[in-house]
């Protein structure tokens, strides 16, 4: 049971929060071990300053410009704790006033941290964080598909919101104006948004509420900028979550969020690449294109592999390989984001690196273009239509054409569809007035393999036939 108690008011001027000594907060507790419990001076008459608060209890305390200014950092303290009590958010009646204390006083709490006013002590950093700890890090409610044991597609339009947000926002809007704050010393911050504290916030990626999601991508991306010392743990923990992703679970709704702060990492790395960064890309960016449902972050994981090929074109050839590894072959639809994707890497793809891998690569493109799925065969032809594509297959068309002449040739007299028929008829086209010769010399040899074929199938007809004539006889 919640009781609602109200101080009176004392004024004084609006100043900024002087930062208290620790010496002088005897009464609040707290969980961390560098805090050093201080003895209770009981000769002191009951006031703001040294009353032992009830964590029970949501009190309707002054605002801090209306209390001496002796008095701020207690009540600044005294306000957080406030905001550490628990509510349930399933019942919107319960509650109701303490649930409306609470939200001004996160409201005030946030203003104070924006306006720079209050410069906050280690006590008082400490404390802070301990509160948004207390608010943020919980079990998430089971996914959606837990509770309907179903394994489909995903419905879109059936978004889940915690009903807890109006809250939560106000928590996370706290801890973004605090990491942002130009008032924070990086050096204090740093033993308290520690390397526990950026574990649990990655857990909460997993939330189904976008909402949420959205302020956690922001809040890590920030403590990422900042904090220096934290960058290669923040990156081997993301690495942990993919590895996790891919190789157990293929169930995750922060994968998205994850790939948009290593877009931005990415970008910033310095050149010589170290070997740590081209193994990341190996073993997690790579394999992210196996799970069923990469269509849920392809943009944000083609953007960040495009990142590294225009970083080091060296890595060109590792990433198609990786592609060509993961190419999917009954999943149309995933198959037409791989080949988007496959023409954002060749467009940065230098003529040496494209001729390590081109014989795999147009082996695959072959039977992309006689894909029986139309868009699957018209958006492989039209790799055709980019002109640094083309560049590099006109330097390697004495590799290229034998092994894509066929595909081309069984299209023109094969496929349905009749936007697949004219694009092959281009591509075909083009390949002549590349090098005739070399179109005829291929067209030559596919017809004598042509022949050879029909002279095995009348060869097959003919041993069959003989077969049924001499079981006849038998008879």
């Amino acid at each position: 049971m919640f009781k609602i108690i109200k101080r009176g008011k004392k004024s004084s001027k609006g100043e900024a929060v002087e930062p208290p000594i620790p010496t002088s907060l005897p009464n609040v507790n707290t969980d961390h071990a560098s805090r050093i419990a201080t003895s209770t001076v009981t000769s002191q008459p009951v006031t703001l300053a040294n009353a032992s608060p009830d964590p029970s209890v949501v009190e309707v305390l002054p605002l801090l410009k209306e209390v001496a200014l002796s008095e701020r950092h207690v009540l600044f303290i005294r306000k957080l704790q406030i905001c550490c009590v628990q509510f349930d958010f399933s019942d919107t009646v319960k509650c109701a006033r303490q649930k409306e204390i609470k939200r001004q006083t996160l409201a005030e709490l946030i203003d104070l941290v924006q306006s720079g006013l209050c410069k906050m002590n280690e006590i008082m950093q400490e404390e802070l964080v301990r509160m948004i700890s207390a608010n943020l890090f919980r079990c998430l409610p089971p996914a959606s598909h837990e509770n309907t044991g179903s394994e489909g597609v995903e419905e879109e339009d059936e978004m889940y919101l915690d009903p807890s947000w109006p809250h939560l926002q106000l928590v996370y809007e706290l801890l973004l104006r605090y990491v942002m704050s130009s008032e924070m010393d990086t050096k204090v911050a740093k033993r308290y948004l520690d390397h526990s504290f950026v574990l649990k916030l990655l857990d909460l990626f997993d939330s189904e509420d976008p909402r949420e999601r959205e302020y956690l991508k922001t809040i890590l991306h920030r403590i990422y900028g900042k904090f220096m010392v934290h960058r290669p743990f923040i990156r081997n923990a993301i690495n942990n979550v993919f590895y996790r992703f891919i190789f157990e679970t293929e169930r995750h709704n922060g994968i998205g969020e994850l790939l948009e702060i290593l877009g931005s990492v990415i970008n910033g790395f310095a050149l010589p690449m170290k070997e740590e960064h081209k193994l990341f890309l190996v073993r997690a960016l790579v394999p992210l294109h196996k799970p069923k449902c990469v269509s849920a972050y392809h943009h944000q994981l083609s953007y960040c592999i495009a990142q590294f090929v225009e970083k080091d074109y060296r890595l060109a050839d590792i990433v198609i390989r990786g592609l060509l590894k993961y190419w999917p072959i009954t999943n149309c639809g995933k198959e037409v984001l791989f080949l988007n994707e496959l023409e954002e890497v060749l467009e940065g793809t230098q003529p040496a690196e494209f001729q390590r891998c081109l014989v795999p690569l147009f082996k695959q493109l072959g039977r992309s273009i006689n894909s029986p799925h139309f868009q699957v065969a018209e958006r492989a032809l039209f790799l055709w239509n980019n002109e640094h594509i083309v560049d590099l297959i006109a330097q390697n068309r004495r590799a290229i054409l034998p092994i894509i002449f066929e595909p081309l040739e069984r299209n023109m007299f094969g496929h349905w569809n009749q936007a697949v028929h004219g694009l092959t008829s281009n591509v075909r086209r083009m390949f002549l007035e590349m090098d005739s010769e070399l179109f005829e010399e291929c067209e030559k040899q596919h017809n004598e393999r042509a022949a050879g074929a029909s002279r095995v199938v009348e060869q097959r007809e003919l041993t069959w036939k003989k077969l049924e004539e001499a079981a006849e006889l038998i008879r």
